[in-house]
């Protein structure tokens, strides 16, 4: 989850959704590395303030795949905990496997990998 892709600013238990291509080829590497996400990067997803997260993978045309994530944000500076993760060495080791699997969509905000989504419904 490259910090790019989520709305900058202070957004303290704000949820995140976002949309990201990826390769048909590259599903089987992609879901093995998530069966097995590095202690290093789980802790520095806790230690900025991210709780709940998960990435679903959908097919949405034959041989047309999309990752959708969801993340909860709990701190009170989120731009600032996006930087110090993409600061995070752990974090750059991770993106360098697991970017070249995505594939960004185009319609994505200029400085965005994954593409933020806006949400239109939600119910607790």
């Amino acid at each position: 989850m490259a910090a790019a892709g989520c709305a900058p600013g202070k957004a303290a238990g704000r949820r995140y959704g976002s949309v990201i291509g990826i390769k048909p080829e590259s599903i089987p590497e992609y879901t093995r590395l998530h069966a097995a996400v590095w202690p290093e990067v789980l802790a520095k997803l806790k230690d900025v303030n991210v709780r709940n997260y998960s990435i679903y993978l959908a097919e949405v045309k034959p041989g047309e795949f999309y990752l959708f994530s969801y993340f909860e944000y709990t701190g009170d500076d989120f731009k600032a905990d996006m930087a110090r993760m993409a600061a995070d060495p752990d974090t750059q080791r991770w993106w360098k496997h697991t970017e070249p699997l995505q594939a960004p969509v185009p319609t994505r905000k200029e400085g965005e990998w994954w593409h933020t989504i806006d949400e239109v419904f939600h119910m607790d």
